[in-house]
């Protein structure tokens, strides 16, 4: 079969899926049984991968899935804890002490604390954390998740502490004979993974220095009273100014620090900086921006959280301090266990149960929950119930009202990681094709031949589009762009750092991260919408990149 039959035929589930999601806004659990039917059939009878390497990958996704649901779990129970404890109310009260304005309120929590999260745990947790707590401060579900995707763009390559460069980069590119051609050129490959994060955080220190403003034009034109563009353009000097309070320490910790820290830094930095800026009127607009009443909103905007938390926190008045203590623990526990040199993580991950050699084909599959931000997420809450001195009904009503949320939300994931674990397992098959989601890849390169820098970010989206993580698309697509670098003559470091940043970017346009997101606040079946408005700030994304990387190659 030639190339381009082979990636027509591997483009079908993941273009169905986007037509019928986007296109024609069908629910999520109609369209992903039929998706892994359709992926299942193209394996197993067209790649003629073995059947029991496509029921392995399968069992693979199932335990992907229990993963997923641990998370959303511990998230919506931390929020509902809070919430019962009088703690969300406090919170509010302290944004507002920041700043009435939603514009502002979105570029501290979703940009800023939310990058923070995600330079501590990564895999999708901030959106997991984040979107709930808007929806608790008075947020709209459908926005709250919106903003929640976007979050998961420019602090995703150094997310967890690293791990898609550590991890995706190096066990998706370093091998034995790349090592010795990289000494033979007096090179090593540490210093060739150090300039490849150099390369990853300028480039997106550039891009992501707007994705503050992208965020707030995109919620006051698709969510404010006017439905404006405008109203969200007048905070552009606050919210550039935010961006770059994240991006230039972002940046100088990539090219001098390496890539443990850019994320970390950045948000702990752009937090100081952007709130003490905020408290004092610098740059702020004139004007206040605030929601319409919520009976005027859509029913499609809200979700099964519930908004209105007065009436079920008790009646202690609570300080800012205590309020947040909760989610600075969470922050701090994250970074601990994430420290590889602390070795904590290491300990939390010998408590594991999984599959090894999934029915003789060599995958495994486990799940660590102490170690996965779920567990942590779980301590968290019992932490809370002793700080805030709860009732232990009020624990257990949340735990109640959480644990309600995970049946609906299973049904979608149990089909949808699946299907990611099959495009990623299919590379072994008795046709000798790669894998689908790097024939597509090889295709595209082979077409527009010279100019693949500009594609090249598209490409690394691409493969986190389908797997739902930047670590699991650098692992994929790495040595595919670092190959094609070198036979089109061009720098294999420029090209990696492509791959990471379009990898990053992809990820707000992941399916599964989508559906839950919108599981944490109650809102399944309205995965298409939310699509249809993230690939918004994707495409921005993986344009400029591309444009950034042309010019940069030639």
């Amino acid at each position: 079969m030639e190339l381009w039959q082979q990636a027509l035929l591997a483009s079908l589930p993941i273009v169905l899926t986007g037509i019928l999601l986007v296109g024609f806004r069908i629910p999520a659990k109609y369209v992903m049984p039929g998706m892994l039917v359709l992926t299942t059939l193209l394996a197993g009878g067209v790649w003629q991968v073995e059947w029991t390497r496509v029921a392995a990958s399968v069992i693979q996704g199932v335990f992907g899935t229990l993963s997923i649901l641990w998370i959303i779990f511990g998230a919506i129970l931390l929020l509902n804890t809070l919430r019962r404890s009088g703690a969300i109310l406090a919170i509010r009260s302290s944004f507002t002490e920041i700043s009435p304005d939603r514009r502002v309120q979105i570029i501290v929590i979703a940009w800023l604390f939310g990058s923070f999260i995600e330079g501590a745990s990564g895999f999708g947790t901030p959106a997991a954390i984040a979107a709930p707590l808007l929806v608790a401060l008075g947020f709209p579900a459908l926005c709250a998740v919106m903003i929640g995707m976007m979050i998961q763009s420019t602090p995703v390559s150094f997310g967890a502490v690293g791990t898609p460069i550590e991890i995706g980069v190096t066990t998706g590119l370093k091998t034995e004979a790349m090592v010795e051609d990289l000494v033979a050129n007096g090179s090593t490959w540490d210093a060739f993974l150090q300039s490849t994060t150099a390369h990853v955080a300028v480039i997106h220190a550039v891009v992501g220095t707007f994705i503050p403003l992208l965020m707030v034009v995109m919620m006051t034109r698709f969510f404010g009273p006017g439905r404006s563009w405008r109203e969200g353009l007048s905070i552009a000097p606050f919210a550039v100014f935010a961006g770059l309070a994240f991006t230039v320490p972002y940046a100088l910790a990539g090219i001098f620090l390496g890539h443990e820290f850019p994320t970390l830094i950045g948000a702990l930095l752009g937090l100081v900086i952007v709130r003490s800026a905020a408290k004092r009127g610098f740059l702020m607009p004139k004007d206040r921006w605030e929601f319409e009443t919520i009976s005027k909103w859509p029913r499609e905007w809200l979700g099964t959280l519930t908004v209105d938390v007065s009436s079920e926190s008790n009646d202690r008045s609570m300080s800012a301090w205590l309020a947040w203590l909760p989610y600075v623990l969470l922050a701090v526990i994250l970074l601990l266990t994430r420290l590889s040199e602390l070795g904590i993580g290491a300990v939390l991950k010998n408590l594991s149960f999984g599959w090894q050699d999934i029915l003789g084909t060599g995958l495994s599959a486990s799940i660590a929950p102490l170690y996965l931000p779920g567990g942590i997420l779980l301590v968290v809450v019992i932490l809370a119930f002793i700080l805030h001195r709860m009732q232990l009904k009020a624990l257990i009503s949340a735990f109640q009202e959480s644990s309600r949320v995970l049946l609906s939300t299973g049904f979608v994931l149990i089909f949808t990681v699946p299907l990611v674990r099959i495009l990623i397992n299919s590379g072994v098959n008795l046709q000798g094709y790669s894998s689908m989601p790097v024939a597509v890849s090889e295709w595209v390169a082979q077409t527009v031949g010279s100019v693949f820098p500009l594609f090249s970010p598209a490409v690394g989206a691409l493969g986190a589009f389908i797997a739902g993580s930047n670590t699991v698309s650098n692992m994929m697509l790495s040595q595919f762009q670092y190959s094609t670098a070198t036979n089109l003559g061009l720098s294999g470091v420029i090209m990696v750092a492509l791959q990471a940043v379009g990898a990053a970017a992809g990820n707000m346009i992941a399916v599964h991260n989508v559906v839950a997101a919108s599981a944490t606040v109650g809102l399944l079946g309205r995965e298409g919408y939310i699509l249809r408005k993230t690939i918004v700030p994707t495409m921005y994304y993986v344009i400029f990149a591309g444009i950034l990387g042309l010019i940069v190659s030639f």
